[in-house]
């Protein structure tokens, strides 16, 4: 009979939480479940089961339950698209944006590879000035210019993207127009369908019925925290990317139709506090040529890996944090209804509303005051909608990161779907060698699961073995970097 271990001198809650799995009964399966989530680092933990049954003669073909598993749970990855959550989770993320954008640029993934010759532009769309910032700007010989404050910023300055006068800049502005650019983003594609016919001297219905506009698009912080955004926008013909467009749909005419919606798609916002607001698209706008040939600036490749790296951007790119300030239990009213029905202080947030108080956030000052008016437009009855509470921590900016139109190329969740198969071939293949015999092609499965969410993380033990899954993985990437590994 063994004695327990005594672990009172074991400092690290980590190592002793380590120590006593490694004395379970299937320490191995401990392992493998951590090593089987790719490093994550919020792994949700789940507890239920799943049946799978033939549905003639009833046999179970295959069970699981959480509950055989030596911690009692299932960890599943936390799916985390942002890098600054779960790097482990965004890399797989951004894999699937490359593997989406760039069928979409030259085929397959169930597009067909005539794509690469349809009109093809790679659009940037900014946002206007709300006061002059300081910058860091170069001519054409490369050599930088001084900044409006007369200095010469380095890269890495601090100070640039901040209003020149804090004063006078509006911030208000800035904000009402990060809360509404998705709005204005699905405004533009409206009229640039409409600039199309308008240049072409056609009808709208004219031109659907001869010429199909696909898109994909994903949107990146400057550093002065407004949002931009960068699409890939192509022509095809009317059932999409099988058909070629006609051949009056060329790169000249989307250069021109980008231009005339870029002036035309505009919002108007009213409010009594801070009068009339246009929302509208910058003066500075790039419209460029997707090279079919391969040799060009903008590649398939290149432009695909370029969506793929802002696909899992978060506004931390602005020096914002990456977590809500709106205080959960009262969501952010700064009070909570009592049993008598009258409004009782919220005692989490002690009345603010902030989960955590906006003059303690380790962000500069002009971040903090960006942050603020979000906070302070929310109070505002006619912005209720914009829900700046819950976003004010993205400077007002509620929209997707990433979009595309239907007929673009394939779907996230089909990707998933071809690695869920992978994974589901791989399972039959590792029971065949186990002498387990194949399901019948013939036979009819039925699956039934139930299953419940129990919390997120790992225990201090498993985090140890994800540290080192983590590890490893950096490890191979840099072996793979320098080319002594294969990529």
């Amino acid at each position: 009979m063994h004695r327990p271990l005594d672990l009172r001198h074991v400092v690290s809650p980590g190592l002793r939480d380590l120590i006593e799995l490694a004395n379970t009964h299937d320490f191995d399966r401990v392992t493998e479940q951590v090593r089987n989530l790719r490093g994550c680092t919020s792994p949700v933990n789940l507890h239920g089961w799943t049946v799978t049954t033939d549905s003639t003669t009833k046999e179970v073909v295959r069970s699981y339950r959480s509950e055989d598993e030596p911690s009692g749970r299932l960890l599943t990855t936390c799916g985390n698209r942002r890098a600054s959550r779960c790097p482990a989770c965004s890399r797989v993320y951004a894999a699937d944006t490359y593997h989406l954008i760039k069928a979409g640029l030259s085929g397959g993934k169930n597009v067909t590879e005539t794509v690469r010759d349809h009109p093809r532009a790679f659009v940037t769309l900014t946002a206007p000035s709300f006061g002059p910032v300081h910058n860091r700007k170069t001519d054409s010989t490369g050599k930088t210019r001084p900044c409006g404050c007369g200095a010469h910023h380095a890269e890495d300055d601090q100070a640039l993207g901040t209003p020149l006068d804090p004063a006078t800049y509006d911030y208000s502005g800035a904000v009402l127009w990060n809360a509404h650019a998705g709005q204005l983003w699905a405004r533009f594609t409206t009229y640039l369908r409409r600039a199309l016919a308008e240049h072409l001297g056609m009808t709208q219905k004219a031109l659907n019925s001869a010429l199909r506009v696909s898109f994909a698009k994903v949107a990146e912080y400057q550093m002065r925290g407004l949002v931009h955004f960068h699409a890939v926008i192509r022509f095809d013909g009317p059932d999409g990317h099988t058909t070629p467009p006609p051949s009056w749909a060329t790169f000249d005419t989307l250069q021109v139709a980008v231009s005339l919606a870029v002036e035309r798609a505009r919002l108007t916002v009213e409010s009594d506090a801070i009068g009339e607001r246009v929302i509208k698209w910058g003066d500075r706008f790039k419209v460029d040529q997707i090279s079919a040939l391969g040799d060009g600036e903008l590649t398939d490749a290149k432009v695909a890996g370029y969506v793929a790296k802002y696909a899992t951007k978060n506004a931390e790119g602005a020096g914002t944090v990456d977590r809500t300030l709106m205080c959960r239990p009262c969501q952010g009213r700064g009070y909570v209804r009592g049993p008598d029905g009258f409004r009782d202080l919220c005692d989490d947030c002690e009345g603010t509303g902030q989960a955590e108080p906006i003059k303690a956030l380790p962000v500069q000052q002009h971040v903090r005051q960006m942050i603020r008016t979000a906070w302070d437009l929310g109070n505002l009855p006619e912005f209720a909608a914009l829900k700046l509470w819950k976003w004010a921590h993205m400077l007002g900016f509620r929209g997707h990161f990433s979009s595309k139109s239907r007929a673009y190329s394939t779907t996230l969740g089909a990707l998933r779907d071809v690695r869920r198969a992978w994974r589901l071939a791989q399972a039959e293949a590792a029971r065949a060698r186990a002498g387990i015999p194949a399901n019948d092609e013939n036979t009819t499965l039925v699956t039934a699961s139930s299953w419940t969410y129990l919390s997120s993380g790992y225990r201090p033990g498993e985090e140890l073995l994800a540290a080192q899954v983590r590890q490893d993985t950096a490890h191979t990437q840099r072996l793979k970097q320098e080319g002594l590994l294969p990529a």
